[in-house]
């Protein structure tokens, strides 16, 4: 009788996303904490844009590593999407209304500043979820060894 484990979803591509979003948290909530602590006053909406931005990044490394248990692939859909909305927004005002962001943030001009990977990687992430949706078996596997 042969009996095969379940593959893990963070393999190849999966492993290098999660890696990018870690090196992203650890990134903005190194800049976020800086730029509070010794600037605040100075641009707090930027500032505040770049500590909303570490939360994101952080929440949607975890939710790709638990994407597998039950809700976190719905968590990891949230995170991604708010990130790309983030992104968005946050660049577009940072062009149209450059006096709202006197210092940059995480988002600033689409991510400039970050060789534009805050723009590319909510792609990336989404296509990632879109192509790998746990199965339901999957998540009932899980679901029971974090019960045992």
């Amino acid at each position: 009788m042969s009996t095969t484990a379940p593959t893990s979803r963070m393999t190849g591509i999966g492993r290098v996303l999660v890696i990018v979003y870690a090196v992203m948290a650890l990134a903005a909530t190194g800049r976020s904490f800086v730029q509070i602590f010794r600037q605040f006053d100075e641009a707090p909406l930027a500032y505040s844009l770049s500590a909303l931005a570490a939360a994101v990044y952080i929440l949607a490394t975890l939710a790709l590593v638990l994407a597998d248990r039950r809700g976190w692939y719905a968590v990891a859909w949230v995170a991604i999407v708010f990130e790309l909305t983030g992104v968005l927004v946050v660049g577009v005002l940072s062009i149209v209304f450059p006096d709202l962001f006197p210092h940059d943030t995480v988002w600033s001009m689409f991510g400039r500043g970050y060789l534009f990977i805050p723009l590319v990687l909510p792609v990336f992430g989404i296509w990632w979820l879109r192509t790998h949706r746990p199965s339901p078996a999957r998540q009932e596997a899980t679901a029971a060894e974090v019960a045992a």
